[in-house]
Order: C-alpha cells, then sequence, then structure tokens
C-alpha cells in the first residue's frame, strides 16, 4: 500500500512540476512572440477628423480637428474598444496595399463584438495625402499611421488598436492551427483551385485563395469580404482549440514574424485570460455603396447617410454602463 501511495504521490508530482514547466514555456513563448509583435503607432493628436462637421469626403487634408481621441488603456480598463485589422498584399519594390480592412468593436460588458469590412475601392479622402483615392492606397502612400487616421475619419470614431497581418503569411497561420473548415456557398475556381459549393476543408494555400477571389463572386468585394471575416473566425476559434495550444510554439513563432500590432504583452494577456471567454456574441454589419468608374478608374462610393449609419452602429455597439467583468 506504501509503495503505491508514492507511486502515485510521484505520479502527482511528475504531473504537477511538468505542468507547471509547461505553463512557464508557454509563457516566455508568448511573450517573446508578443514582443515582437508589438509597434507601437506614431501619435497624432487630437484623433479622427469628424466627417460629419466637415460635409464628408469632399473636405479638404488640412489639420485633423475630430474631438474624439483613441484610447489605448481600454484593454486594461475593461471598457468597450475598437481594432483595425489590415491584411497587406506586398509586392516586390512596393510597400503593399492593405487589401484586407476589418473593424473590430469589442465591448466587454456586453459580451458581444461587432466586425465589419471596409471595401477595399471604397473612395475616400486620404488623411496627410490631401486628396481623395481607394482607402486602401493609405497603406501605400502611408503604411499603418495613415491607414488608421484615414479610416478614423471615414468612420469618424477613433481607432484604439490595430492588427497588421502579411496576406503571404496568412497561408503559413492556417497550416499551423491544422487547416479551417468554411462554409462556401458559391461554386467558383481560383488559382488553379476549384471551390465547390459547400462544406469545404482548406489548407493555407487554398485558404488565401478563397479569401483573395472577388471577380467571379456576383456580390464582388462584399461577397469576398464575408469569406475573409468567416477565415478570420474560424482562425481564431483553431488557434485556441486543443488542437491549437498543442502546437502553440510554432503559432506563436509564425504570429511574431507575420504580425504587427500596437497591443502589449499585458494586453493581450488581459484579452485572453477575461475579456475573450466573455464574448458570447458576434455580430457584422456591411457597409453599403455603389460601384461608380471616375476618370476611368472604378471606386465604391459610400454616401454621407451610409457613413452615418455605420457611425451610429459603431457608436450603439460601444455604449456601455454595466460594470467591468
Amino acid at each position: 500500500m506504501k509503495r503505491w501511495l508514492k507511486m502515485t504521490l510521484g505520479a502527482v508530482a511528475l504531473l504537477v512540476v511538468g505542468g507547471a514547466a509547461y505553463t512557464v514555456y508557454v509563457y516566455h513563448s508568448f511573450k517573446t512572440a508578443a514582443d515582437a509583435m508589438y509597434h507601437p503607432r506614431s501619435i497624432v493628436q487630437p484623433g479622427a477628423v469628424s466627417i460629419l462637421a466637415t460635409g464628408g469626403a469632399g473636405c479638404s487634408a488640412g489639420t485633423n480637428t475630430g474631438t474624439s481621441t483613441p484610447n489605448p488603456a481600454a484593454i486594461s480598463q475593461f471598457k468597450p474598444f475598437t481594432v483595425l485589422v489590415l491584411g497587406v498584399d506586398r509586392r516586390p519594390h512596393d510597400p503593399g496595399r492593405s487589401d484586407t480592412m476589418i473593424v473590430l468593436s469589442m465591448n466587454p460588458a456586453k459580451g458581444s463584438m461587432l466586425m465589419f469590412n471596409i471595401p477595399r475601392d471604397t473612395r475616400t479622402e486620404l488623411i496627410g495625402r490631401g486628396r481623395e483615392d481607394k482607402i486602401n492606397h493609405a497603406f501605400a502612400f502611408g503604411g499603418v499611421d495613415m491607414s488608421i487616421r484615414t479610416v478614423e475619419h471615414f468612420l469618424n470614431h477613433p481607432i484604439d488598436y490595430y492588427v497588421q497581418m502579411n496576406m503571404e503569411g496568412f497561408a503559413k497561420m492556417v497550416d499551423l492551427v491544422g487547416g479551417v473548415e468554411v462554409y462556401n456557398p458559391l461554386d467558383f475556381q481560383y488559382e488553379g483551385h476549384h471551390f465547390a459549393q459547400g462544406d469545404l476543408n482548406l489548407n493555407g494555400v487554398e485558404a488565401l485563395a478563397y479569401a483573395r477571389m472577388r471577380f467571379d463572386d456576383p456580390r464582388g468585394d462584399l461577397g469576398r469580404n464575408a469569406r475573409q471575416r468567416e477565415l478570420l473566425k474560424q482562425i481564431l476559434a483553431q488557434s485556441i482549440s486543443k488542437e491549437g495550444l498543442l502546437r502553440v510554439k510554432p503559432i506563436l513563432e509564425a504570429a511574431g514574424e507575420q504580425i504587427r500590432t500596437d497591443i502589449t504583452f499585458d494586453d493581450m494577456t488581459t484579452f485572453l485570460t477575461r475579456i475573450g471567454p466573455s464574448l458570447k456574441q458576434m455580430d457584422t454589419v456591411e457597409v453599403k455603396g455603389h460601384g461608380s468608374k471616375i476618370n476611368g478608374v472604378y471606386y465604391y462610393i459610400v454616401d454621407e447617410q451610409e457613413r452615418q449609419r455605420i457611425h451610429g452602429v459603431l457608436e450603439k455597439h460601444l455604449v456601455t454602463t454595466s460594470a467591468s467583468p
């Protein structure tokens, strides 16, 4: 009996020590990756230009005169916050363009997340450039800083944080989480891949092609945006699954190489351990507009009324009187 007890206690001790060592290992890997990802943006004060007060996209760049500013302490304070996700497609001798622009609105007290794309061809003023152009060109002209200021102007709302992901690295991330499962509403072929209608299991290369196709989609950019949102949800779900945790080291290493953000390690930890688990509801909204050619160039035109509608949806989602978690 004593021998059995000693063996049991020894096994328990081994599990405890092993578990503690693994926890330390994961913590160190996560902190190393988070430090590699951390790239603070330039501070521009005050915040977003108010398109409602200045007459919309036609105003001149000038000086930013908006009254609202981003809150980089929102996560640590458990307050509602916004995140701009930029999927950047880089080319040789080219700084690249943000082919994917997704705005996330998080409300910890409501346990809710709102997600929407800004179509890449949206015509708006590029803040700091002094002219109207496609919104995804802001990254080519001024990187993350111009992209954020332009989106803030377009939405008339501050962006608290950003996450920039290299689209080529996107494929690697999908492979590392073990692939993704999606429902494809449209049968199509793209870049040598056939995507049948129905449930699909995609590897990294397939997921990247699936995310990029738009010209054969009857909904154009809106259809592509919906596929991108679904892929992002699946990657996040896979990353925190049991299988994802078993691949934690290569996933974190890849994230450190492919992702840039101004979210600190402490805030990432707070989000993953306290805010993320409380998010039980996810809503989406589409930015409505119409296609038009101006001087032979295609643009997606979003009128003033639609901008005000999106601004209102965002404001409503972020407002809360509930207590912190």
